[in-house]
């Protein structure tokens, strides 16, 4: 085996990786689309938390009341740079969850497909080249 089918498994592995993050974030909105549970929430706090390049993202956390009557309260798994007065301290929000397991929640409105379907694509796009690649290159071969 040459060199350059060695370097290959570099974007195929990144592809991979990529396709499968985004597909199970799609799989995960789709299911709370459809099976999930809506609640009023409150936005209790905001977790801040620093990348390694120092970029502070602030990711709310919602409390809400269940239907059986049990209280939760999580962050959401997306941040952003800057917090606009609807989903600051204080808040109402929406929230869809799981009510099997609350903490697969989403804040409508701030939590969007979007960072899923760029992953997807990207992977799509970084494994399904690859993938041409070595086959044209193994059939000239």
């Amino acid at each position: 085996m040459e060199r350059e089918w060695f370097f290959s498994l570099i974007p195929l592995t990144i592809g991979t990786a990529f396709l499968g993050f985004g597909v199970h974030g799609l799989r995960r909105a789709d299911a709370l689309r459809r099976t999930g549970v809506t609640a009023r929430a409150r936005i209790v706090r905001h977790e801040v938390r620093r990348s390694d390049e120092g970029a502070v993202f602030h990711h709310p956390v919602a409390a809400w009341t269940a239907r059986d009557g049990s209280s939760y309260a999580y962050a959401s798994r997306f941040g952003r740079a800057a917090v606009g007065r609807v989903f600051g301290v204080g808040a109402y929000v929406t929230v869809r969850y799981d009510p099997r397991t609350p903490q697969r929640f989403v804040i409508e409105g701030w939590d969007t497909k979007t960072v899923d379907l760029l992953f997807t694509v990207l992977g799509t796009l970084f494994t399904g080249g690859t993938v041409a690649v070595l086959l044209v290159r193994l059939l000239t071969l």
